[in-house]
């Protein structure tokens, strides 16, 4: 059995999360898969999948194959594209990771447009509030917020300068104490998104300090949703604290006001990121110099919207 394309079946297998759906995606019998893995276990000496009736979960030499087969891959792709010449067409699959909201609301549209350009491009899109791999996990490109020091990606800035804002509903504000200084938060409720903080928020130190000022509260409500956050805060139940894009619409709207604006942080970022080498594959060029600009405008917009720009 060829070992490379055992290899993509493995790869396959872990996107998909069942041997089912590495069979849909690749157009194979579940059989065929099954035989590609027991041919990679037999090979490597080791158990690279503890399998149930409907899931995988890769064993701890599992994990460490995944990430090197990742890497032979991308390898191998690298060097088909460079060997086409650079007048290549983008094709093949596309992996982008991005925040939640950010992805969905901001990324997913301009991927749309992008895939109406090029059908020979198709799109895994990742939206998870969690630090991505991009060498280990597969991913050509990844929109991140906050400073980037990694020297082993290519790095584009992209703007759209990024917030962390306290908001209330102005109905909560003006039924409640005024909130003049980040001390004052311990007499209020508070809506606490699980990513910010679930008993304490920290803001810039006070004039003539170089301590940063932590507040420390027992919250009302706990959620691992930024939408639920913004609503319930909306709702009246309380303040919350979340990214400025996030709350952007609310604002504009005026269901939210924001609070302690001097006390801030100073505002993070966004990047393209791209490990080096990818940005001679087709594809990965092509959707960054179709995006960047695009994501440049759209963030501007969602900062001038609520008056955030920086």
């Amino acid at each position: 059995m060829d070992r490379i394309d055992a290899m993509r079946v493995f790869v396959t297998a872990i996107d998909e999360g069942s041997l089912a759906g590495a069979a849909r995606s690749l157009k194979r019998s579940p059989t065929a898969v099954s035989r590609a893995l027991s041919f990679l276990e037999e090979h490597v000496g080791v158990v690279l999948f503890h399998r149930t009736t409907r899931t995988l979960k890769l064993s701890e030499a599992g994990q460490r194959y995944a990430a090197a087969c990742r890497r032979v891959l991308i390898d191998l792709e690298e060097a088909d594209m460079l060997a086409s010449g650079e007048r290549a067409a983008p094709r093949g699959t596309l992996t982008i990771s991005a925040p939640p909201i950010l992805g969905e609301e901001v990324l997913r549209p301009i991927l749309d447009e992008f895939l109406e350009l090029h059908p020979a491009v198709s799109v895994r899109l990742l939206m998870v509030d969690r630090f991505v791999n991009l060498v280990d996990e597969g991913v050509d490109l990844a929109v991140r917020i906050g400073h980037q020091s990694d020297s082993s990606h290519i790095s584009t800035r992209l703007g759209g300068d990024v917030r962390r804002v306290v908001v209330a509903s102005p109905h909560y504000l003006d039924a409640n104490p005024r909130i003049l200084e980040p001390a004052d938060l311990a007499k209020h409720q508070i809506v606490a998104f699980s990513n910010f903080g679930l008993d304490s928020w920290s803001f810039t130190p006070a004039k003539g300090s170089s301590i940063p000022r932590t507040v420390q509260f027992a919250p009302r409500y706990i959620v691992n949703s930024v939408r639920a956050a913004a609503a319930s805060a909306a709702a009246g139940r309380g303040l919350t604290r979340l990214y400025s894009y996030h709350v952007a619409s609310y604002v504009h709207d005026g269901r939210l006001k924001i609070v302690l604006t001097d006390a801030e942080h100073p505002p993070l970022s966004v990047h393209l990121l791209a490990p080096h080498g990818r940005m001679s594959v087709p594809k990965v060029r092509a959707f960054a110099d179709f995006a960047t600009p695009r994501l440049r405008a759209e963030l501007a917009r969602i900062a001038a919207e609520a008056g955030m720009l920086t």
